[in-house]
């Protein structure tokens, strides 16, 4: 019963308090991108470190309210894992709940990141596509490299933004949905193993995602597919170039 609970308890934290994390790093991201003077002016960093702390303090007194009442978890099949009662739908809905606001928040920050993105990147081609300022104190060629880095940037940080994204919201819904189930309906159609598996999938793969698919990463990534690209392209112009030098003699 007490291997039960804690596994219970850890569920319910570790979930609750990755989900706050990715809430916490989205209302971040659409700061510092959609409102820059109101990030520049009130988000210190001494106020980001005291996020983590706060994040994990309400995820703790959240997740220890059945922990008043050892009732409230139950063993679902086939018998490897515990979790929240169905029976017990208040706390359970209410869970599920949170979870769905956090969800809903998340996607609201990523789209309108993504937007202003896309307004950042269609700005920035109508830029391009203008005039050339060749007064300029760094010239226009220094000019469009800043220009190209810069949207390369907003290309990555949009990547990053769709698949955890996409990701958040294939793991989490599930569970919304099992909660809001009947108790007899979700074992009938095994909702419940099916929640939990994404829910522990969210849980592993957001953090795997987010370090792999960083902007440092896929701009590495970037770089080396771009210098294979650009030496087959030299090779296939080295070839070109010979066969026409022996057709010519």
């Amino acid at each position: 019963r007490r291997v039960c609970t804690y596994f219970a308890f850890a569920m319910t934290f570790f979930s609750l308090a990755t989900m706050l994390m990715l809430f916490a790093m989205a209302l971040e991201r659409y700061l510092a991108i959609g409102h820059p003077y109101f990030y520049q002016r009130w988000v210190t960093c001494r106020g980001g470190l005291a996020v983590l702390p706060a994040i994990y303090t309400v995820s703790l007194l959240f997740c220890s309210l059945p922990l008043l009442d050892h009732r409230q978890y139950a063993q679902y099949c086939p018998g490897t894992w515990c979790f929240i009662g169905h029976e017990q739908t208040t706390y359970l809905r209410l869970y599920a709940t949170l979870l769905l606001l956090l969800i809903i928040a998340v996607l609201a920050c990523n789209f309108s990141v993504i937007l202003n993105l896309i307004h950042m990147h269609r700005r920035g081609r109508r830029s391009r596509s203008g005039p050339s300022l060749g007064s300029s104190r760094g010239g226009p060629g220094s000019h469009r490299k800043g220009e190209r880095v810069s949207m390369a940037e907003e290309t990555d940080h949009l990547i990053l933004l769709a698949i955890m994204t996409i990701t958040f919201a294939v793991c989490s819904l599930p569970f919304t949905i099992f909660a809001y189930m009947n108790e007899t309906s979700s074992r009938k159609e095994k909702w419940d193993l099916q929640a939990l598996r994404f829910l522990s999938i969210n849980s592993i793969i957001d953090p795997w995602v987010f370090a792999i698919l960083r902007p440092p990463v896929l701009r590495l990534m970037r770089s080396v597919l771009c210098c294979r690209v650009s030496l087959r392209t030299q090779d296939a112009t080295q070839t070109s170039c010979s066969t026409q030098s022996n057709a010519t003699k």
